[in-house]
């Protein structure tokens, strides 16, 4: 039998590997339902393992997503599989799905973000200030705190089933029964499932990508931190570095503690300086995609071209913020190209030059959570055996080795928790590729946490295995200037959830996507980053990687029709 199985599984990924592009075939579009009802769903559904606590009607308007009323839709608010942990608190899968009236016959997993531990409203919302999202367009959503609840506490890392369900068995056990919630919601099954998220949502994305991807036909993942517990320390190794240059002494307020206060790393790389540095870096990257516009398209291009060590003017005297100390030069090209240990092994991928280190956003994951937040989920959610973290003094070496460590109680590592299984083997996913689902990502350049240049290496190995040939399974698109999800000098507003069932349902690869900024009167939400000069609705298309939007040489650099991926 397992000789058997082996041989299958080879002839399965030989056969996945022929199929060419003009042999993927789209899958069958989704049909609509109407909601038979709402009020009276709480007595009829029949779920395992299941409470439903609420079921109620919510009214057109009566939740908003930025400025526009989402239609009226049926809330459904339930806990399942409640039991006592190990360590004596109650657990459950908390969740709620809104079920609209109208239904497109898709169903949409939001993939939250963060550690969770929180039910956030199921709007299935993407992009900085969107103005669109799942729940809008007809889907029916649901949200889950992913087992545990307090989005600002990592104690439940200390529960061994509460680790296992924020890395991925929440998504497992919650799929299932949402569909089945729909069939009896509507009188069929959801014909096409989505799941999306941004940060940890979007690993959550990846995750089911790899571990139930026949439950899903199309994975929207944004800035997905799937090498998280790496990320984490090179944070931490960061941190250690920042706090060699910062000012003695100097702190700042704790987020998570009213009473606690933190070393000021950021005086180590002040705002002004930082703008200083996205100066440079305009200066000698941003015409590389044909206009002066204040943004950097030409991503890769821009990493070849700028060097901090000789475009960044070195302080002669004291700091003013119009330069950079020789010190200062090396601590900054260190923690971009990522990290290593004391051993010198790479921690994390390398982040990429753009002007986005501006960001306000940039500055507080870098000096503000990288104290507050990345010890907490290294000790007591990724390591074996959990144990505290002091951020300012630990060994990264120590550390990294914990992450690949089981023992009789956490019988599974942070890395294998957290991550795609055989993320370095894309060749996995050969058999998604074969049955029509496909693969959206995108990632701010400037995210100050989970590396753009690490989602772009990870559709190169999905290249190099074979698995994507000519881009026709997963497209990468870059956000210039994003930081982490959205904010920074960007045009972080955009749909990509209707160009991703366009291509999972009519066949139609998306090439670019229009994005929009956020200026003034903006129903979404307006950025505060964006520079004076740039025009409040300016638009720009998000090209598949590796294109790049050139500008034709005529036309308003405002509108995104004057610009080309080529």
């Amino acid at each position: 039998m397992k000789i058997f199985g082996i041989i299958s599984a080879v002839s399965v990924l030989a056969a996945c590997t022929s199929l060419t592009q003009s042999e993927l075939k789209p899958l069958k579009a989704a049909t609509g339902a109407r909601l038979l009802a709402c009020t009276t769903l709480a007595s009829q559904l029949k779920l395992d393992n299941t409470r439903i606590e609420s079921v109620v009607d919510v009214s057109a308007g009566t939740l908003k997503l930025g400025e526009r009323a989402v239609p009226e839709h049926c809330l459904v608010k339930g806990r399942m599989h409640e039991r006592k942990g190990s360590d004596g608190r109650d657990y459950a899968l908390g969740f709620e799905m809104r079920l609209p009236m109208d239904w497109n016959g898709r169903f949409y997993y939001q993939g939250n973000g963060g550690l969770d531990g929180a039910v956030v409203p199921a709007q299935g919302a993407l992009g900085g200030g969107p103005l669109t999202g799942a729940l809008m367009q007809g889907f029916a959503v649901i949200s889950s705190d992913a087992g545990h609840t307090g989005p600002q506490t990592t104690v439940f890392g200390l529960e061994p089933q509460a680790r296992l369900d924020y890395g991925y068995q929440a998504v497992e056990k919650l799929t299932p029964m949402a569909k089945n919630l729909i069939s009896q919601a509507y009188g069929k099954g959801p014909d096409r499932s989505y799941i999306g998220g941004c940060s940890n949502g979007g690993r959550h994305a990846m995750v089911a990508a790899s571990r139930i991807g026949e439950q899903y036909d199309g994975f929207l993942a944004g800035a997905p931190g799937y090498r998280l517990p790496y990320a984490a320390l090179a944070q931490i190794e960061g941190a250690q570095q920042w706090a060699g240059l910062a000012t003695p002494g100097a702190t700042v307020k704790h987020p998570m503690n009213p009473n606690g206060t933190l070393a000021d790393l950021g005086s180590a790389f002040t705002a002004q300086e930082r703008q200083w540095v996205a100066n440079a870096i305009l200066e000698k990257c941003d015409a590389l995609d044909g206009a002066r516009d204040g943004m950097v398209q030409a991503t890769q291009a821009c990493q070849a071209a700028f060097n901090v060590q000789s475009d960044v003017k070195t302080c002669s005297a004291e700091r003013d913020g119009n330069c950079l100390t020789s010190a200062q030069k090396s601590v900054i090209a260190s923690v971009f190209s990522g990290g290593k240990s004391k051993a010198g092994q790479p921690l994390y991928a390398r982040f990429a030059y753009d002007p986005g280190v501006a960001g306000s956003d940039w500055a507080k994951w870098k000096f503000v959570n990288s104290l507050a937040l990345d010890p907490l989920a290294i000790g007591t959610v990724f390591s074996v055996p959990p144990g505290p973290v002091n951020p300012l003094k630990s060994n990264a070496s120590e550390l990294l080795a914990m992450f690949s460590t089981t023992n009789a109680v956490y019988q599974e590592t942070g890395l294998s928790l957290m991550m795609p299984v055989g993320q370095e083997n894309p060749v996995n996913l050969l058999p998604l590729r074969a049955r029509g689902a496909k693969i959206m990502l995108y990632h701010g350049v400037s995210d100050p946490i989970f590396s753009s240049e690490d989602t772009r290496q990870w559709m190169e190995r999905l290249g190099k295995a074979g698995a994507n040939p000519g881009n026709d399974f997963a497209r990468y698109f870059p956000i210039p200037g994003m930081n982490h999800c959205s904010g920074g000098p960007a045009a972080d507003q955009v749909d990509l959830l209707t160009p991703l069932v366009q291509w999972v349902e009519q066949g139609i690869a998306p090439k670019s996507v229009v994005a929009s900024v956020r200026g003034a009167g903006n129903a979404g939400g307006v950025n505060a980053e964006l520079p004076k000069d740039w025009s409040a609705t300016r638009t720009r298309p998000l090209c598949a990687s590796p294109t790049v939007a050139k500008y034709l040489g005529s036309g308003s650099i405002e509108d995104s029709k004057n610009f080309v991926c080529q």
